[in-house]
């Protein structure tokens, strides 16, 4: 089954894990560059560019999961 209550809990958990990651991610990122000296500026905004294509990839697999889902070609990556 695709949406089962199982597959929302899993979806929201996930969601909140990736959250949880970038929000790190961008809190501690800038002081660890700038403990090595390291002119952060460029860094940090190529670390961005990197985190948020990654969060993109994601959301178009996601909605073609979600299309293969619907239209009943189960195709789905995703487990169950």
């Amino acid at each position: 089954m695709c949406f089962s209550l199982q597959w929302i809990e899993q979806l929201l958990v996930w969601m909140i894990v990736v959250c949880a990651v970038v929000g790190i991610l961008r809190l501690v990122l800038p002081f660890v560059l700038n403990q090595l000296g390291v002119g952060g500026g460029v860094i940090m905004a190529a670390i961005n560019i990197v985190i948020w294509a990654v969060i993109a990839i994601f959301v178009v697999m996601f909605c073609f999961d979600l299309i293969s889902c619907l239209g009943g070609f189960h195709l789905s990556r995703l487990p169950g």
